[in-house]
């Protein structure tokens, strides 16, 4: 016995390929602005493109465990748990009690776009001093348990660190623990 197909499954079957093909086909059509560079090129000065990736999330590493432990709180165990376009270590434990550090790091980011962004969030934003440079300490409002604090980065952009300690708990003060956290970020930056 031969296969039977129903009358126009033929027909819908083509009509649907046409039209998969036709939207495939409209939504590749980008033009994007720039230069086109060779693997392994150049950005045009001095710097060569790194196609390797090999030092991806290495801001992470920027300051020791043991160092985060002792700035948040002596006797605190501090266990990462995100590392991507941030970096994430939770605490438990010693003085500190429990709570999250964070640790951003922008390479293009700058202090009038996170005072920019803390004001549209409601934040309340300080002006401060960590090694000479102006930077920002950063409040929510109505959270003495939680403080961020940014500078410009050794190099370029703008590094933030958050403490985040458990609401409500007994803790250090939040904005000294991230301002002396940027202040070993800045001198290993280095």
């Amino acid at each position: 016995m031969g296969k039977t197909s129903r009358p126009g499954t033929k027909r819908y079957a083509v009509l649907f390929a046409a039209l998969a093909l036709t939207a495939a086909a409209g939504g590749c059509g980008k033009t994007v602005n720039g230069t086109a560079l060779p693997v392994g090129g150049t950005t045009g000065g001095n710097s060569k493109i790194n196609t390797n990736f090999d030092k991806l999330l290495r801001e992470c590493e920027v300051v020791s465990v043991d160092d985060i432990g002792k700035t948040v709180g002596e006797g605190t165990y501090v266990g990462p748990s995100f590392n991507g376009a941030v970096c994430m270590w939770d605490l438990d434990g010693g003085t500190a009690g429990s709570g999250m550090v964070t640790l951003s790091w922008y390479e293009l980011g700058s202090l009038t776009n996170e005072k920019q962004n803390n004001d549209r969030l409601g934040y309340v934003t300080n002006d401060i001093t960590v090694q000479g440079r102006r930077s920002l300490e950063t409040h929510r409002p109505n959270d003495n348990d939680s403080c961020g604090v940014s500078a410009p980065a050794a190099d370029t952009g703008i590094v933030g660190w958050w403490v985040n300690y458990r609401a409500g708990s007994t803790h250090p003060d939040p904005c000294e623990a991230a301002r002396k956290l940027v202040e070993l970020t800045l001198n290993l930056a280095r």
